[in-house]
């Protein structure tokens, strides 16, 4: 007792050597707290259908026009290490459910500035984290419990959640026509509609084209599109009925040598000799092709050499052979899928069986350029090809950004087969639920849950706020509605009120709001826990 009298006179007569640590710690996670939620505040206009738009521009001049969370994050310079965590946990809502990217962060945000109060308000940062991963379990067990169950046959349902995706982006006003599309697409490769629990989306493939507009966008399930045209310049044919597709990953040209090595000739009697040899090389393997029965070829791209060069393609064009060159690397496994037909990495592969079979395959002009379309596949793999179409280069890219996102909602009720009710009405349920959980808690875990509830209705009040309503007074309608047990109630944007969200078709995945909450919880409690910053070389 006499020790600790000591220590105390000694804080009461200003000795605070043994708190310099404290107050450095506190430097530190203040100064993090602060990086972090000047990130959220960043993209916080942008949430909700009303939310504003971000221009970001390069160093090199490259200019995007988004409202994506993710993408503005994402290109955005930022130096803070703190800052960084933020961008991280929107990369990573996009790869969980691919929407709520900028819920996250607002979230995130949010959740900080309510740990700033309670930790001015001398609770231990500990603490803090383990009331509120309490408080993120119980908030998924909350969702869950109010989720509505979805039958990926109803289809309905399914075009509601990805119109309630787009709703929110730039091109929102093409959401009835793009939004049964990527239902039909998602649902096209998808392996069986009861028993899959994910799907790979590379298996959809977005051919972007300028000119025409998005209402021109169209979805090839039994089929595909490349995004170039065939080689004419030996006058070869543009179009082939009753195919018979090859596709190769060799280049038919004449070998070369190594790069730093060169071949000297010295009469021209040698000249003759390599001429007559490569014909004769080419010709080998052209008479290979033509015996199998192939009638259009599809070529990879060769960086060391040409993939074809003017004899393979004045042979190929004499014997009526459609070629399509250049076939890019990564896109080889997409087109072996779509097609049936098997990729051949040397000419003495090049048999039958190997090939896939087409109605036909024709060149088509497609705004300000070519492509090639391959329609009536015999075999088809779980494939499909989106053809989008818009005036601009702006509009194209965030076209191309908002169908991802809306093609990762369905990929969702997939995954997870509950849809919410949108429009803010998830966070004003969890405050109401999740405050009256506090009041039976009780003591420090339950005054740490009530900041936490009230934290979430940061979104509630920025979609009103961005919608140029007034934040009070809709939010507090919006609470007093789930206080009555109205917990589908939202806020209605386009007639300025609240209603019931599930009524007016405004739904969204169960994921979404699961993983937002998941991942904002973790993030905002591995900012918490950080009290140094330690450089190293």
């Amino acid at each position: 007792s006499s020790a600790c009298a000591a220590e105390l006179s000694n804080n009461m007569s200003g000795d605070k050597s043994q708190f310099a640590g404290n107050e450095q710690q506190k430097d530190i996670r203040s100064s993090n707290i602060l990086a972090a939620k000047a990130v959220a505040n960043c993209i916080r206009t942008s949430l909700g259908p009303k939310g504003m738009d971000k221009m970001i521009t390069s160093a090199s001049g490259e200019v995007t026009i988004t409202n994506d969370g993710a993408t503005i994050l994402d290109k955005m310079e930022v130096a803070h290490p703190a800052a960084k965590m933020l961008v991280d946990l929107s990369s990573s809502q996009d790869v969980e459910a691919g929407d709520g990217t900028t819920s996250v962060v607002v979230i995130a945000g949010s959740l900080l500035d309510a740990a700033e109060r309670l930790l001015s308000r001398g609770l231990h940062p500990s603490i803090i984290s383990e009331s509120w991963q309490q408080a993120a379990a119980l908030s998924v067990d909350i969702l869950k419990s109010i989720a509505i169950k979805v039958d990926l046959s109803d289809k309905k349902n399914l075009v509601t959640a990805a119109s309630t995706s787009l709703n929110s982006k730039v091109i929102g006003g093409y959401s009835q026509s793009l939004a049964p599309l990527a239902v039909d697409a998602v649902l096209g490769i998808t392996e069986d509609l009861k028993s899959s629990s994910t799907v790979n989306l590379t298996d959809i493939k977005i051919v972007k084209k300028l000119g025409g507009t998005l209402e021109d966008t169209e979805l090839i399930l039994n089929g595909v599109v490349l995004d170039q045209g065939c080689v004419k310049t030996a006058g070869g044919p543009t179009k082939m009925e009753k195919c018979k597709i090859g596709l190769i990953q060799f280049c038919l040209s004449a070998p070369k040598t190594d790069m730093e090595n060169s071949v000297v000739v010295a009469d021209s009697a040698q000249i003759d000799r390599i001429f007559r040899e490569e014909r004769r090389y080419i010709l080998k393997m052209i008479k290979k092709i033509v015996k199998s029965g192939c009638n259009v070829l599809l070529v990879q791209k060769s960086i060391l050499r040409d993939a074809t060069n003017q004899l393979s393609q004045h042979y190929l064009a004499k014997k009526k052979i459609m070629l399509v060159q250049d076939i890019e690397r990564k896109d080889i496994e997409f087109i072996s899928k779509a097609t049936g037909c098997k990729p051949i990495a040397s000419i003495e592969a090049f048999t039958p069986d190997m090939l896939g079979t087409a109605e036909s395959v024709i060149e088509e002009s497609s705004g300000s350029g070519k492509i090639v379309r391959i329609s009536g596949v015999g075999n088809p793999g779980k494939a499909a090809t989106v053809l989008l179409h818009a005036s601009n280069r702006l509009v194209l890219d965030e076209a191309d950004r908002s169908l991802h996102d809306a093609l990762c909602v369905v990929r969702c009720l997939v995954k997870m087969r509950y849809l919410m009710p949108g429009g803010a009405a998830v966070e004003a349920e969890l405050t109401h639920q999740l405050t009256q959980k506090a009041k039976s808690l009780g003591g420090v875990v339950g005054y740490c849950t009530r900041a936490f509830a009230e934290a979430l209705e940061v979104v509630p009040y920025t979609l009103a706020e961005n919608a140029g309503l007034s934040p009070i007074k809709i939010v507090t309608e919006l609470r007093k509605k789930h206080a009555e047990g109205k917990s589908t109630y939202g806020i209605n944007i386009k007639k300025c009120t609240v209603s019931d969200m599930k009524e007016e078709g405004v739904l969204q995945p169960l994921l979404v709001s699961v993983s937002a909450i998941k991942l904002a919880t973790e993030t905002v409690q591995a900012i918490l826990k950080i009290d140094d910053i330690v450089p190293t070389r």
